[in-house]
């Protein structure tokens, strides 16, 4: 349903025991400080391998310091973190997510002057902040707006979650009413709660006028499926 369990999921099948590999898995509730507590625990673990997938960037340098004083390799996946020394971890798999951003705007330039939009109207539900995804999407999208001229109306932190893109784009509307025709959300979930916002406020989803166009981050399954649908219009 989100990126954290498709990380859990797809961690849990690749360490399995089937695969030769002894996984032990902490779910961190999107809490940097579960994180640490957890990487401790498997340090006292004596484990052979840490694969982390960090929930903001900074703030890892005593942890993983700790980790490397152990002798174990730390392995980041997905989001980066940012420390004073990269010898703290051994690789990084992950996406270049200012890219993703730099992609997205480009697309909904060609789009904005394939329509002939004369006004561009940005609401931007942005990931947590301080996540490496927030970071390169969000630069990329504000790089955008100052080169093109486009409205940048609202952003605001949608946590990276549904329930939370939801309520932040039932702001948006009360506040922008009829103003905003572009919603950039940093994630899938974000996007699925904006949708239902949209909908409930009597607004449509779409790309055509008169419409608000959607767009989103990460192709989840489900994503992609209401990208199929036309309620996303670029995933």
């Amino acid at each position: 349903s989100d990126w954290r369990t498709a990380n859990s999921e797809s961690m849990k099948s690749t360490f399995s025991e089937k695969n030769g590999y002894k996984l032990i898995f902490d779910d961190a509730q999107q809490k940097q400080e579960n994180q640490i507590t957890a990487i401790r625990n498997f340090i006292q673990q004596e484990v052979d391998y840490i694969v982390l997938a960090p929930v903001t960037e900074s703030g890892w340098d005593p942890v993983l310091k700790e980790a490397k004083d152990a002798d174990i390799p730390v392995i980041i996946v997905d989001r980066m973190v940012d420390v004073s020394d990269d010898s703290l971890y051994t690789a990084w798999v992950g996406s270049d997510f200012k890219l993703e951003g730099e992609k997205a705007c480009a697309w909904l330039k060609a789009y904005t002057e394939a329509k002939g939009m004369k006004e561009v109207n940005i609401v931007d539900i942005q990931g947590t902040i301080g996540a490496s995804a927030q970071i390169g999407r969000t630069e990329a999208l504000n790089e955008a707006v100052k080169a093109n001229g486009w409205n940048l109306l609202a952003q605001q932190t949608g946590e990276f979650t549904q329930a939370k893109g939801q309520e932040v784009m039932q702001s948006f509307l009360k506040k922008y009413k009829k103003d905003i025709n572009v919603v950039y959300c940093e994630n899938d979930n974000e996007a699925f709660g904006a949708i239902d916002a949209i909908k409930a406020a009597g607004y449509e989803v779409g790309g055509e006028e008169g419409q608000i166009l959607v767009m989103s981050f990460d192709t989840t399954n489900a994503g992609l499926t209401q990208t199929l649908s036309g309620e996303i219009t670029c995933d």
